[in-house]
Parts: C-alpha cells; sequence; structure tokens
C-alpha cells in the first residue's frame, strides 16, 4: 500500500516510527507535510498537490496534525476523504477532540467520569464560578493549550479569581476545573487503537509540579489500568469517534475522570514505557481498513 503519513517534521520520533513500522510490513511510506499541500477543488475531481505533484493512488492517510495547524490540516485530511482514501483519524473527530469544550459535551453527554468543570463567556462574577467547582485549589485551563502550556493551578481563592480576571481581560477563553487531590500530580494515558486499549502508562509530574506531561519533565511507568479505567478510555474513543487516540484519565475516589482525549497522541512515552510496538499497531489498524 501507499501510505502518506501527514507531519510537519519527518525529524519528529512518531513520524519516524510509524515510516519505520510501515516500511517493516512493506508498505511504500511518504510524510507530506500537510501546511504546503494545496487543495484543488471542483466537481467530482478533489486534488491534493504537494510540491507541484498531484498526490495519487494514496491508499491510506495517518495524520499528525498538530494544534496549531488545525483548521488546515483537518481541511487537507478532508480532501482526502473527499478522494475515498481512507484516514487513520476523521477530519469531524479531528476537530472535536481540539476543541475542549465541545470535547467535555460529548463525553459528559456519554455518562463518564469528568472532574467537575465549567466555562464562561468572560463572566464578571468570577467567585461563582470558583464556588461552583467547589473552591480553591482549581485548575484553569486556556481552551487553546497543549502540552501543558495554558494551565495554571490556583491555590487560594483569591489567586484563581486573579488568574481568571487576567485571562478575561485578555479574551483568552478558560474552563475552570476541580483539582483532584488524590491524583497527587499523576495522571493515566490509555491509547486506543481500534477500540482495543494497546497501552497504558502513569505520568507522574516532577516534584513540585502538578502537571504530569513529559513535556514538562514528568515521568512515565507502565500500569495495568482497572476494567473501570479500560472501559472509560474505550467509551470515550468511541464516543469522540476516534480509531486511533490517547485518553488522559486521572485516578480519583469517583473512579477514572476523564481529563482530555488526544487525536495526536505522540509515540515515544507511551513506547518507551510500554516496550510495545504503537506504530506497528497503527499500521496494522491502516491495513485492516483498506
Amino acid at each position: 500500500m501507499k501510505i502518506v503519513v501527514l507531519s510537519r517534521n519527518p525529524e519528529l520520533y512518531s513520524t519516524k516510527r510509524l515510516i519505520e513500522a510501515g516500511k517493516e510490513r512493506n508498505h511504500e511510506m511518504l510524510i507530506v507535510d500537510h501546511s504546503k499541500c494545496d487543495l484543488a477543488i471542483e466537481k467530482k475531481n478533489p486534488v491534493v498537490i504537494y510540491k507541484g505533484e498531484k498526490l495519487e493512488d494514496v491508499d491510506a492517510v495517518i495524520p499528525r496534525i498538530g494544534a496549531s495547524v488545525t483548521f488546515y490540516g483537518t481541511a487537507v485530511v478532508r480532501q482526502f476523504e473527499m478522494m475515498k482514501v481512507f484516514t487513520s483519524v476523521e477530519s469531524q473527530a479531528l476537530v472535536r477532540s481540539r476543541d475542549k469544550l465541545r470535547s467535555l459535551q460529548i463525553l459528559s453527554r456519554a455518562g463518564l467520569g469528568l472532574p467537575k468543570t465549567v466555562f464562561t463567556n468572560y463572566s464578571r462574577n468570577v467567585k461563582e464560578i470558583i464556588r461552583e467547582v467547589g473552591g480553591a485549589p482549581v485548575v484553569i485551563k486556556l481552551l487553546e493549550g497543549t502540552q501543558g502550556l495554558g494551565v495554571v493551578l490556583a491555590e487560594t481563592d483569591n489567586a484563581a479569581e486573579s488568574v481568571i480576571e487576567a485571562f478575561n481581560g485578555l479574551k483568552a477563553r478558560v474552563i475552570v476545573q476541580e483539582f483532584i487531590k488524590e491524583a497527587k500530580g499523576a495522571d493515566i494515558r490509555a491509547f486506543v487503537v481500534d477500540g482495543v486499549v494497546v497501552g497504558a502508562m502513569k505520568r507522574q509530574g516532577k516534584k513540585g509540579e502538578f502537571r504530569s506531561n513529559l513535556h514538562r519533565g514528568g515521568t512515565a511507568d507502565i500500569i495495568k489500568l482497572s476494567d473501570d479505567e479500560e472501559n472509560a478510555a474505550l467509551k470515550a474513543s468511541r464516543v469522540m469517534g476516534l480509531g486511533v487516540c490517547g485518553v488522559d484519565l486521572l485516578q480519583s475516589n469517583k473512579g477514572p475522570l476523564i481529563l482530555e482525549v488526544n487525536s495526536s497522541p505522540g509515540l515515544e512515552g507511551i513506547e518507551s514505557a510500554t516496550e510495545k510496538d504503537i506504530a506497528k499497531s497503527i499500521i496494522r489498524y491502516v491495513e485492516r481498513n483498506v
């Protein structure tokens, strides 16, 4: 098969691993920078042009779309879908996953556990927002933040008010969530491929850091999920419509709580922690669907 990996950086671990795994299974692998694609649209003849050449005879696409180029990256994925090319992450699911508020609404409607969350349209009633999630400490997140950026832990009501008012003043939309103390600065990343958890790791924030992101100096170890945790991860991927995703969970006294469903989860942390060939699982998922 001819498989295109949509990635802006061929040197990224995840991109290189997907190329390696595809070649090991005798596929023609091609890296395409989606930000440099041109989309030709005419009646019943959608075309993707890259470096002056039409991308033809493509069997499948594996999108690795960064948050900063979601709009155009999604348009490229949608163009391939119009060309009847299988994509491991559908364009609509990609859009849903990047909208944090919409994602939480979808997960809530499905009956999945979530931290108490409030979204507001620059409300002046900041005290009520903080009270609604149980009071300080609270976590304040920028809607557009990724990899732990734009996430603040406010340990007192006064600090929370100041941070929310500052973001409001900058016209930056935020969500306010309860802080799950018993999680102790750790979360779980469950990697789901085609309705199966193919790997799971527990990420622990460095000392004094409540964010567990590996990009922020956190560490990761393999973990065996409980039945409730595995079921929550699988249901989250299903209701979000994602064939490949990373589901981030907190362990709480109320059971597993979902933080986020990531449509372009990195492979380095999960493969290192679990010593599993996650890239191969993604390639085999593509093979089953083409």
